[in-house]
């Protein structure tokens, strides 16, 4: 088909399209048509009178750019940068105003004349009145980022054409600028524009948050990110705030997640940080005090996601915190601080411990089982002053209902038949000047809660044939992953028991949800390896990757039999992915679904062994282990060797 062939036909889908008869050629997305509708009903643009560019006067250009002056000299080095990786596809790149006028261009000079006469030249005009349904206009009009490609322009003279672009907003959520890539001589395919619309978007942020963090350069800017590693470079959100943690300005991503939370978007006047996240004041400028890499995690009010923050301080600012001031220092208090690095719920509960340690307030660990609420409850007394008494625990699941009292409570000699000749002391009398730690609480039969609560009331006991009480003075902490109040309303529990035991509640988070995942993996290594006197060994970064990637429903207390599976089984002193249990591959990229994937022949280490003809030295190289590791992991997936090769396998 000629040109002129196919540019007639493409006027003739916009005429059926905008009179609702579309029988003939391409039939438009709805950004699309809308824009086409736009173009003959409210511009009166006519698609059989193709328009020629129109490239503003010098001066028209200079009064366009001085406009947005500030804005250009910090997005010119993305503009640079993005061109440099899109040049050698072909295409050019303009970066235009909020009203479509091309103010900073870059393209091959060898092209000169057909890039001004397609109008993808500086100064420009790619306003939609104008130019019609284009990719830089259509932007502006709808504010999303897309690919107008080849037919989907409104004028037939393009429709070789491929465009795409972004928006850059401003702090306040306004079009200040267009991003956009474009080429001459495009491929027919939309789906080759893909690459080009997440690239054009990549960038289109990038620049924006320069423009941001250039702007409020002289303002504290709250940074946070869902990753730690890359929140200090390429924090997704950005907040400038005042001395109050108040929001005065954010990014798009950052207008996004102040939607998202009620407390923020229904605030009377501007936000705080403290009705976006689960935190106080101190907690926001105590971040570059509190971890070695100025980080710190909050949990977001509405979802509970976790974000990783940072403070970007202007040098005065940072100056007058540092002297006078740097936020309240907790005491170091190191049984309590080894349990958690940086996770926003830890750090609560931590820090509750901490202040309680040495006050005989009854406290309740909830948390789901594996969790850790006996070595919280041990760090807690170890870290009072009655760490030189004993620690009792009792796990009041694990104790047969009909011992459960004598166990507890003791009884003297001759109470019962079969009982000690000299009696014994109960498990309440041997932590009298200690702690007393009731794990699973909400397994213990009502008849015995009934006497619990007379000891905790009345601070004595009455062993089994005792005449007389014993007087007691330990630290009650109880524990449980069961719902008490659901308990209380089903008759399982005693409320007044219930309140006198939650003095004060201390929750764990479950693994999955802890941001400081790596660093309980690390720790609980190290004190295995340290426990059963065994030689350093290191996780590797594959293996790394399966266990933050696994949900562990058994929490911590699965952890450690994890590690120490593959500890025993690691080749050498590293532990790869092929060294942990089955159950902690289920995400990982080369085991995801087991066995199954390789009778589907989409097992990676299948179409490894058939690269390489299953000579397993070679497959052993290319998944950098050794060959022991690629024979375990041909017998935990079920791979046989082919019997058929002629050659050895080795």
């Amino acid at each position: 088909m000629t040109m002129q062939l196919a540019q007639r036909h493409h006027m003739d889908a916009i005429l059926s399209f905008a009179e609702d008869n579309a029988r003939v050629g391409h039939l438009p997305g709805e950004l699309i048509g809308r824009s086409w509708k736009r173009c003959i009903h409210e511009y009166g643009l006519d698609p059989c009178r193709p328009r020629n560019a129109r490239i503003v006067t010098h001066q028209t250009l200079r009064e366009h750019q001085d406009s947005v002056d500030e804005f250009l000299n910090v997005a010119r080095a993305g503009v640079d940068q993005l061109y440099g990786m899109v040049a050698q596809l072909g295409y050019v790149l303009l970066l235009t105003d909020h009203r479509g006028v091309t103010v900073q261009y870059l393209g091959d000079k060898n092209s000169d004349r057909r890039l001004r006469q397609a109008g993808l030249y500086l100064g420009a005009d790619w306003s939609e009145q104008y130019a019609g349904t284009c990719a830089v206009g259509t932007c502006i009009q709808e504010q999303k980022a897309l690919t107008c490609h080849r037919v989907d322009h409104f004028d037939a003279t393009h429709i070789e054409l491929t465009c795409t672009s972004a928006p850059i907003l401003d702090p306040f959520g306004k079009l200040l600028a267009v991003l956009d890539i474009s080429a001459l001589d495009s491929p027919h395919a939309r789906h080759s524009q893909t690459f080009a619309l997440n690239l054009t978007q990549l960038y289109a942020r990038m620049i924006e948050d320069a423009y941001f963090l250039r702007r409020y350069r002289n303002q504290v800017i709250f940074r946070c990110d869902a990753s730690r590693e890359f929140v200090q470079v390429n924090g997704q959100y950005l907040f400038a705030i005042d001395d109050n943690g108040r929001i005065e300005a954010s990014n798009t991503a950052g207008r996004a997640l102040i939607s998202d939370t009620p407390a923020a978007a229904e605030s009377e006047g501007r936000p705080s940080l403290t009705q976006l996240f689960e935190c106080q004041l101190r907690d926001i400028w105590s971040i570059p005090f509190d971890q070695e890499d100025q980080v710190r995690a909050f949990r977001h009010q509405s979802s509970g996601d976790t974000f990783f923050a940072a403070l970007v301080q202007p040098r005065a600012t940072l100056a007058r915190r540092n002297r006078d001031e740097a936020p309240e220092v907790l005491e170091n208090v190191p049984r309590l601080d080894a349990l958690a690095a940086d996770d926003p719920v830890m750090r609560r509960t931590l820090g509750l411990a901490r202040r309680l340690r040495n006050r005989d307030v009854g406290l309740l660990i909830l948390g789901e089982t594996g969790t850790g609420k006996e070595v919280l409850a041990r760090a807690v007394h170890d870290s009072s002053h009655r760490s030189k008494r004993a620690f009792v625990a009792v796990n009041c699941a694990a104790i047969p209902e009909s011992l459960i009292e004598s166990e507890l409570f003791g009884y003297v000699s001759g109470a019962f038949t079969g009982a000690r000749a000299k009696g014994m002391r109960g498990l309440i009398q041997q932590a009298d000047g200690g702690t007393l730690f009731l794990d699973e609480i909400g397994d213990m039969p009502l008849q015995l809660q009934t006497r619990l609560l007379r000891v905790l009331a009345e601070g004595e006991i009455l062993p089994i044939g005792a005449q007389s009480p014993v007087r007691i003075n330990c630290r009650v902490i109880a524990a449980t992953h069961q719902n008490l109040e659901e308990l209380i309303n089903k008759g399982a529990f005693r409320a007044d028991l219930y309140y006198r035991l939650n003095g004060a509640t201390l929750r764990l988070p479950p693994l999955r949800q802890r941001a400081d995942r790596q660093h309980v993996i690390q720790s609980v290594l190290k004190n295995l390896i340290a426990d059963g006197g065994l030689p350093d060994v290191r996780i590797r970064a594959d293996a790394m990757s399966a266990l933050l990637a696994h949900d562990w429903p058994g929490n911590i207390r699965q952890l450690v039999n994890a590690l120490t599976f593959a500890e025993a089984t690691c080749d050498g002193r590293e532990i790869t992915a092929s060294d942990l249990p089955e159950e902690c591959l289920s995400c990982h990229p080369l085991f995801v679904g087991g066995r199954d994937d390789v009778t589907s022949g989409s097992n990676p280490l299948l179409d490894a062994l058939n690269e390489h003809h299953w000579n397993i030295s070679r497959v052993a190289r290319h998944f950098n282990v050794s060959r022991p590791t690629v024979y375990r992991w041909m017998n935990q997936q079920g791979i046989s060797s082919p019997r058929f090769l002629g050659h050895s396998p080795d």
